[in-house]
């Protein structure tokens, strides 16, 4: 099953490292926060990887052509103009960055890569947002319900998508967060069967808006609660809190040695 990162945004919120590289590259510990996210994909098995690219897409298409330049430890014989990596710490990872435009809004964005990711499920997140969820048991979830769209929910209070959701799972109403709401939201996560794209129409398409209305109105949205910890990167202090969470050693995404 292919992975699907949106990672084309501008990330105006963060915008002491966005003005410089996309969000996805700003770093978590010396290592960008789009590597903690298919670290975490890769542990669970899952090492196809589909990145949504639109803002400064080279500096991400650039650190991945390089990658073992930034990982590995390499010998420079300048005078035979050669190199040699000593420890190669390149990933057994297939990753495809896609350019899929400047401006072009989240579902516009998964519309550009119908035909590549081709007639199967995929799994869809946030380039900035990192969490401990079980992949085994959200996929597990998904193939049990047959709908089309199945969501990671999380109970936390941030400015996302807020969700009515019934004692079956199923998500009855999908909006915007208002003052009044509670605090269970979107945090990504997702899983998508090939009939999402019919919830698509062009670069404007929000997949956050009128898509997931629809879908939740036609009984196709399915929520899959995590109690785990989540966070999301959309300040200099998230940022900071991920830092601290990376540098105590006991950071709940690390699932690998």
């Amino acid at each position: 099953m292919k992975v699907l990162i949106l990672a084309g945004g501008f990330g105006t919120r963060i915008s002491e490292e966005s003005e410089y590289k996309p969000k996805p590259m700003v770093e978590i510990g010396g290592m960008p926060i789009l590597w903690h996210i298919m670290k975490y994909y890769a542990s669970y098995g899952y090492t196809d990887f589909v990145i949504l690219a639109g803002y400064k897409q080279y500096v991400i298409k650039e650190y991945f052509a390089n990658y073992f330049l930034y990982n590995s430890d390499v010998t420079f014989d300048l005078r035979n103009n050669s190199m040699q990596v000593l420890n190669n710490e390149n990933e057994p990872w297939k990753v495809s960055i896609i350019d899929t435009g400047l401006n072009t809004m989240t579902g516009g964005r998964i519309l550009r890569v119908k035909d590549f990711v081709g007639n199967e499920p995929f799994m869809l997140t946030y380039g900035d947002g990192l969490c401990n969820v079980d992949l085994d048991a959200l996929v597990k979830f998904h193939a049990s319900h047959g709908k089309t769209a199945t969501i990671t929910t999380v109970s936390i209070a941030q400015q996302k998508g807020v969700l009515d959701i019934d004692p079956d799972n199923r998500i009855r109403a999908f909006r915007e967060k208002n003052d009044e709401d509670g605090a269970i939201i979107n945090g990504g996560f997702m899983i998508f069967n090939p009939e999402i794209f019919d919830y698509l129409e062009d670069d404007t398409t929000v997949l956050e808006q009128e898509p997931m209305r629809r879908l939740a109105q036609d009984g196709e949205l399915m929520s899959f609660y995590h109690a785990g910890f989540w966070q999301c990167m959309d300040t200099q202090r998230e940022k900071k809190l991920l830092e601290n969470l990376w540098a105590s050693g006991k950071a709940p995404w690390k699932r690998w040695s």
